[in-house]
């Protein structure tokens, strides 16, 4: 089934110093984050297969270019091997097919109680995080409609030459729901490259 991905990939959260460090000690965990914006709902994000992206964002976020509830102070890319297992895979056809369908479900009952839809807006994704709760809610009377994960890619950026679709920001996102897919946490090396905050300070 499609559904299912019987694979691992590597990912890489974007967080303060101190916390990756206690996550890498297991004396914390990393929390769900429930931002209204968030592209893909309520979960745990992180950067497939990349490091730097993952980097940059937390630089941003230090230097308040990128907002978040909680301020990164340090910026730190923390890996993680995550088991992608029952995956809404937003890269193929099955889960787009669903996805849609439950949006369809979901405009109906707005449009029944005269209620408008929340509106996607540049990077605050309201609707699609409405869309994706929505079918997590349905999801608890319906184990079809229950996933361990979800997975995406997103166009971000500028075009990398004159008359292409790809950006210079193109990132694939995996938002965790169930913490057991996250198999284990490590340092990415090279650690002057994508952790250079560790020994050193950062300077917003």
């Amino acid at each position: 089934m499609a559904l299912t991905q019987p694979y691992e990939v590597l990912g890489y959260h974007s967080c303060d110093k101190k916390l990756a460090l206690e996550v890498l000690t297991g004396t914390e965990k990393l929390k769900p984050s429930i931002n209204p914006w968030d592209w893909l709902g309520e979960g745990i994000y992180f950067w497939e297969q990349n490091p730097v992206r993952s980097l940059e964002y937390g630089e941003e976020n230090a230097r308040g270019i990128q907002f978040n509830k909680k301020k990164i102070e340090t910026p730190f890319v923390l890996g993680a091997i995550i088991e992608l297992r029952r995956c809404l895979n937003l890269l193929e056809s099955e889960s787009l097919a669903l996805l849609k369908k439950m949006y369809l479900e979901m405009e109906q009952s707005y449009k029944e109680v005269g209620k408008p839809l929340p509106v996607n807006k540049d990077s605050n994704r309201r609707l699609d995080c409405t869309v994706l709760s929505y079918m997590r809610t349905v999801g608890r009377g319906n184990p079809d409609l229950r996933f361990d994960t979800v997975r995406c890619a997103f166009g971000e950026g500028d075009p990398i030459y004159p008359g292409t679709a790809i950006t210079d920001r193109n990132h694939i996102q995996i938002c965790v729901l169930n913490y057991e897919c996250i198999k284990g946490y490590f340092i990415p090396h090279p650690i002057e490259r994508f952790n250079p905050y560790l020994y050193t300070a950062f300077r917003a």
